[in-house]
């Protein structure tokens, strides 16, 4: 029995160096570039509310066919973390499944997804909007893609794309690391909650705090059912939500700020 201890030891090791590697080529290293997209903008002349965080935006204006290759290249290549969780999983002779990500359970994971997203949904939009008026938060601009044909697809394939790198990873992948590492459930929230919350950074300090709030919400909905799919469909009708609505309303009503 005693001779067991440095093997575990050396598989916390080998866990811990695979986990920060995955979180340095994906979320972890979006945490950072938030961090200091943010002391930018407080370091900046301007209340927080009068600068502007832009996402989907442009790649080749004034190109069409070059802007859409780059856009799908950049979702593209944007879920390369997943695959590689996904192959650390199959070494381990698990997979994403064991997460919850598959296609084993449609009808239950929409629902629930769906119901999240609705309760989720109203109340960020109005934090969103307090914070902003208040001065925490930049303007959040979800889109300014050209009016193409293909502008709608790409804005949805992105927030897929968001829901799938996110969740898995911060949620699924990460705690399932954390736990094997010996984190208690309390530390394993936490951390994932701050990760969350941190490469939101950038849009200011209720950005932070909202999607901070959003992942111990998400965690504890994971530990209930086991599964990110519902997590997965949540999050991409939020962003769905977020980016189409603001293609079609911006400009259009007075609630909604513009850059």
């Amino acid at each position: 029995m005693a001779g067991s201890f440095p093997e575990e030891d050396a598989q916390r090791r080998i866990l811990r160096s695979e986990t920060v590697l995955v979180l340095a080529l994906s979320l972890g290293a979006s945490g950072v570039s938030a961090l200091i997209s943010f002391i930018g903008s407080v370091t900046r002349p301007g209340a927080l509310r009068d600068q502007a965080a832009s996402l989907n935006s442009s790649a080749a204006p004034g190109r069409p066919w070059l802007d859409l290759a780059w856009q799908l290249f950049g979702i593209t290549t944007a879920l390369v973390p997943v695959v590689l969780v996904a192959h650390f999983l199959l070494r381990e002779r698990s997979g994403l499944r064991d997460l919850g990500f598959d296609r084993t359970r449609p009808g239950p994971d929409l629902g629930r997804g769906t119901l999240v997203a609705a309760g989720i949904g109203s109340a960020g939009l109005a934090f969103y909007l307090v914070a902003q008026s208040a001065g925490f938060n930049l303007t959040v601009v979800p889109e300014s893609l050209p009016g193409v044909w293909w502008k709608f697809p790409v804005l949805i394939l992105s927030a897929v794309q968001n829901a799938v790198l996110e969740e898995v990873i911060v949620v699924g992948y990460l705690l399932r690391r954390l736990g094997q590492m010996g984190w208690t459930p309390m530390a394993a929230l936490v951390a994932s909650s701050v990760l969350r919350g941190s490469y939101h950074l950038y849009q200011g300090i209720g950005g932070f705090l909202g999607n901070m709030v959003m992942g111990v919400v998400f965690v504890l909905l994971y530990r209930r059912w086991g599964r990110v799919g519902p997590l997965v469909v949540a999050h991409s009708l939020l962003d769905i939500g977020a980016f189409v609505g603001y293609a079609l309303l911006a400009g259009k009503v007075g609630w909604l700020p513009t850059a």
